[in-house]
């Protein structure tokens, strides 16, 4: 097959990659080193997505998922944080693929300006794999089974105790909204990345978007000691998951892809889910308000959660809000990826301009409006649990 590789961009075209595709001679060197792998024999797919370089490969064990990165992406420690929580969920039934070790009992392995990583490609249809994030569910039958399989997700991952992830790019994390004082947080988050304080049009856009989450920070103050930290996945979008067929009623059957991984908690990342999967953001252009919000699918998505974990009442009374500001840091993060890694000021500023300040403005709009009042719906008509 051709090794050709495109990306989806920042408007939702696919682009010429960042990062050159893996070869077949490369990943023939890297899987001789993964007795348990076998030779590498074909890649077999080129994956759009932007951040790294992933292929499916045929080896002489069978098919295996190859995923490099350069190393001010994701080093061997980076690596490794996300590791140890997936062996821990996959300890605890959680349906999640094993990543392989080396010859020497490693599964994070630097090679020159690269880290490697070898995961299993687990059993299901990959329903979703061309789909970006901001496109819908197929049907409210995934959308349920989706939100199920985030709420086994989180009973999995009670027992992990790790501490948050080391500052480092393209880690969704909930830091400067979970505090009293967002503003004295975001000038901490800044001044650990030069790549964003040093940048004016990123401390111009944060001035702008903390004036805009004020009110739904406001709202979720009084309840965030309610919210239990927990590691969660912060992307499961359908394309995250793995479906038992092609069809409309197909079940999700394994989470994949926990690079945006770390400790927040359980409200937060349903609020990610609900922003990844119900609103189609793609179609939000200059002053445009008219953006295709899913509702059918947000009630079966928080259904599905609720039948597996019911929410208690804090947590409830928090999705609003949560919803409303949990894109925030993640278009941090992306900026601080485009300014610091691949010195892109263009990409940087659609990350500044258009998602973390015309985001949050949009949830000021009619159409935002409309989605959070369907949120505080469900919160005062759903049944409810007593906090344990």
């Amino acid at each position: 097959m051709s090794t050709t590789a495109t990306t989806h961009g920042m408007d939702g075209r696919l682009v010429e990659a960042d990062w050159p595709p893996l070869t077949l001679a490369e990943t023939r060197m890297l899987l001789a080193g993964f007795p348990e792998c076998g030779e590498a024999v074909e890649i077999l797919s080129v994956s759009p997505r932007p951040f790294s370089a992933a292929s499916v490969v045929a080896a002489g064990g069978g098919r295996v998922f190859v995923k490099r990165h350069h190393r001010t992406v994701r080093d061997r420690e980076g690596l490794l944080e996300e590791h140890r929580f997936m062996r821990h969920l996959r300890g605890h039934g959680a349906p999640v693929p094993s990543v392989f070790a080396d010859a020497f009992g490693e599964t994070a392995i630097e090679r020159g300006e690269w880290s490697y990583e070898v995961h299993e490609v687990p059993a299901g249809v990959d329903a979703y794999e061309d789909a970006l994030s901001w496109t819908p569910f197929r049907s409210t039958a995934h959308a349920r089974s989706a939100g199920a399989t985030l709420a086994r997700l989180h009973l999995a991952a009670q027992e992990f105790d790790a501490p948050r992830r080391k500052t480092r790019p393209l880690v969704a994390g909930f830091t400067i909204f979970a505090t009293q004082n967002p503003e004295e947080a975001m000038d901490e988050y800044l001044a650990a990345r030069p790549a964003l304080s040093n940048d004016a049009v990123t401390r111009e856009c944060c001035e702008q978007s903390l004036e805009s989450i004020a009110p739904f920070h406001a709202e979720l103050r009084p309840l965030l000691t309610a919210l239990k930290p927990l590691w969660t996945h912060n992307d499961l979008h359908a394309s995250n998951l793995l479906w038992s067929d092609e069809s409309n009623n197909a079940r999700a059957v394994a989470v994949i892809d926990f690079g945006l991984a770390d400790r927040t908690n359980a409200v937060h990342d349903i609020a990610i889910a609900i922003e990844r999967n119900i609103v189609e953001w793609l179609a939000l252009r200059g002053e445009a308000e008219d953006v295709p919000v899913h509702l059918d699918h947000l009630q079966a998505l928080l259904d599905g959660y609720e039948s597996v974990r019911p929410l208690t009442a804090e947590e409830a009374a928090a999705m609003a809000p949560m919803t409303a500001l949990c894109h925030a840091e993640f278009a941090l993060t992306e900026a601080d990826y485009f300014l610091g890694v691949l010195h892109s000021p263009e990409n940087a500023r659609i990350c500044m301009e258009d998602y973390l300040v015309g985001h949050v403005k949009w949830f000021h709009s009619v159409g935002g409006k409309r989605l959070l009042s369907a949120i505080r719906h469900w919160d005062t008509t759903h049944e409810r649990v007593e906090e344990q």
